[in-house]
């Protein structure tokens, strides 16, 4: 079984029987449900919805059926055609919109797709909603238009380029500083949005640029997932010389790796170490980052003065909503994402290329050398395969208290800091595992205190 159902959208694999795959009928469903629950929540009076889709090869197929539904569900539809997830978060208020659906699987291979919920802000539902839209689903607690109250359905493929005045508009983008530069970068779209979008991005900031990738067939030529492991085609063309910093994207765009000019990887946990360290230079205020990212986030907000850092529970909403709590001036994920409220609240690329760009005009220093400055630190990625009776926050509750001497946040599973380390372990919502990150100075120390506290859980099963 494949259709995975959460609060944060609905995905799945493409094709089989019905409740068991993202197929036609139960895309029908999801949208269904969604479509209701923004009619009765929305304070919008646009009665629009917006989609928008990355380069799957389902996704045509896809947004046919959603687009349909909406529109048997009453609502206008704005498709904006193929578009990265913060593109179509920036239409949603673009347009006026009651919500948005952005059909992406993000990182998953291409034979998943997705439905990923959007709010009248352009932004993911919280839990209620999201756990409203799968109740509504399950009960199919919902109502069709007659046939004179059918929604419209209209096209506008004007939003790329409005995504990128918004990020060139922003008061610490330096367009004239970039282009001064006369930086030679090269970039890795994997097969879908970003070989659209990027090239218009470096174009207008005066950058000459290598693509790998580019075309939007959907068809990735690697792991979409942008980990060292699955980048070995811009790893090599980085190693050749002759550009300056390297750029990695998922399928929709909002995860942002960085190559150094010599091939090595800058590492997906300092794209928002680097963006926050500018950024805090010029507007100091709080930073925000899950719990499962890295410490040095926190080491880099500690240099300036009356700035503080604070950990959200993992996923993207919950790094909003702490952000907002604490009037955060940048925050984020350690998997790329970076979300700067001064552009908007969605973890966006574009935002983070121009801001890292900026930075390295001004600073005038090869990408290895700006990524020298911060801490060094290594995360080891561990898993505990449970049986399906096996109760975990038991297990948690445990080692909580076998570690309650040390400094434990348990907000999103369990995280025990040490003085020079961590570990966080998280139970999965859909397949019975404990997920444990462990954060050290060495990739060494940070597999050996993660796989220390992984015996503890062992012994206590």
């Amino acid at each position: 079984m494949t259709l995975i159902k959460s609060i944060s959208g609905i995905r799945g694999t493409i094709g089989g029987k019905a409740g068991d795959t993202l197929n036609p009928l139960d895309i029908v469903k999801f949208t269904s449900a969604y479509a209701t629950l923004i009619r009765k929540t929305t304070k919008v009076q646009s009665n629009k919805i917006v989609v928008g889709r990355d380069a799957r090869i389902s996704g045509e197929m896809v947004k046919n059926v959603v687009c349909g539904t909406l529109m048997g569900m009453g609502f206008d539809v704005v498709n904006i055609g193929l578009a990265s997830t913060p593109t179509t978060e920036i239409a949603v208020t673009g347009e006026g919109a009651c919500g948005g659906i952005i059909l992406t699987a993000s990182h998953n291979p291409r034979m998943w797709n997705a439905l990923k919920l959007l709010n009248e802000k352009g932004e993911f539902l919280d839990k209620a909603q999201g756990e409203e839209v799968l109740r509504i689903a399950e009960a199919e607690d919902f109502e069709y238009a007659d046939v004179d109250h059918l929604g419209k359905y209209i096209e506008d493929n004007s939003y790329d380029q409005k995504h990128i005045d918004m990020v060139l508009g922003l008061d610490l983008v330096d367009v004239e500083a970039v282009k001064a530069a006369k930086f030679k970068v090269a970039f890795d779209a994997v097969n879908s949005v970003g070989g659209i979008i990027l090239p218009k991005l470096f174009e207008q900031l005066g950058v000459e640029y290598t693509g790998m990738f580019t075309e939007p067939t959907g068809d990735f030529q690697h792991n979409p997932e942008p980990l060292e492991k699955n980048l070995g085609d811009i790893k090599a063309l980085m190693q050749k010389g002759g550009h300056d910093i390297g750029f990695v994207v998922d399928p929709d765009v909002d995860r942002l790796a960085l190559f150094c000019e010599d091939g090595t990887m800058y590492g997906e946990e300092y794209t928002l170490v680097t963006v926050a360290d500018y950024i805090l230079q010029h507007t100091p205020g709080n930073t925000v980052s899950n719990l499962s990212s890295t410490r040095a986030l926190r080491d880099v907000t500690n240099k300036y003065a009356g700035c503080q850092y604070t950990a959200a529970a993992v996923g993207e909403v919950n790094v909003v909503t702490k952000m907002r709590e604490t009037n955060a001036v940048i925050g984020g994920e350690g998997n790329g994402g970076v979300i700067y409220p001064a552009a908007h609240s969605g973890r966006d690329a574009l935002v983070g290329i121009a801001l890292i760009l900026t930075y390295l005009a001004k600073k005038q220093m090869k990408t290895s050398e700006l990524r020298a400055t911060y801490p060094p630190y290594f995360i080891a990625k561990n898993r505990i395969d449970l049986t399906a009776d096996t109760n975990v926050d038991l297990i948690l509750e445990k080692v909580k208290e076998m570690y309650k001497d040390e400094e434990v946040n348990d907000i999103d599973g369990v995280k025990i800091d040490f003085p020079d380390k961590w570990v966080h372990l998280r139970k999965s919502n859909t397949e019975p595992i404990i997920r444990v990150y462990s954060e050290a100075s060495t990739m060494e120390a940070a597999d050996e205190i993660g796989k220390k506290v992984m015996d503890v859980v062992y012994s206590l099963v």
